[in-house]
């Protein structure tokens, strides 16, 4: 297992650079057997765990122990699915790569509309497979499923705007 750099903006600088780094690595390996690729997976908790949220190509790959390529594909991957932007270092040509605010919010509401997509799709499968057929009652439980969990997922995140408006942290 690979350490935290001692000096670099990943490092908490007290001591417990070496539990951080288990953290990151415990939390890539649930998001890389949920289906993330393993890389992409590294690289986020990295920066989700790093005291800015951001760091650079530099900083990652000393981190993480990997090359600046696996940092590249990784943020590549990242940046596709809306979970990392990139960001010029003030002064600098070196990139900053950043985790997004509300970053799950933002990516249950996009998960939200692909919801709506699968729904319309399945209801027009139903439509053609015959809704009396095996097939066609499974695709239209399967849209009521989504509808289900559309009408669910607003009230889900208004809930969680008012929950986190209670909290003291920003």
């Amino acid at each position: 297992m690979s350490e935290m750099t001692t000096t670099g903006e990943g490092s908490r600088g007290d001591g417990t650079d070496e539990a951080v780094s288990r953290f990151v690595e415990r939390f890539a390996a649930e998001m890389t057997a949920a289906g993330m690729q393993r890389m992409a997976s590294r690289v986020f908790a990295a920066l989700l765990a790093s005291e800015t949220a951001s760091l650079t190509s530099a900083e990652l790959a000393e981190q993480l122990q990997i090359s600046p390529a696996a940092v590249s594909g990784a943020i590549r991957y990242l940046t596709q699915v809306g979970m990392v932007s990139r960001e010029r270092d003030p002064g600098t040509r070196r990139e900053r790569y950043v985790l997004h605010n509300e970053l799950w919010y933002e990516t249950f509401t996009r998960r939200d509309q692909v919801l709506i997509r699968w729904e319309k799709v399945l209801n027009d499968g139903t439509e053609l497979l015959g809704p009396d057929t095996p097939g066609g009652r499974r695709t239209a439980e399967t849209a009521e499923f989504f509808a289900f969990l559309h009408g669910e997922m607003a009230g889900i995140m208004d809930r969680w705007r008012a929950h986190r408006a209670t909290r003291d942290t920003p």
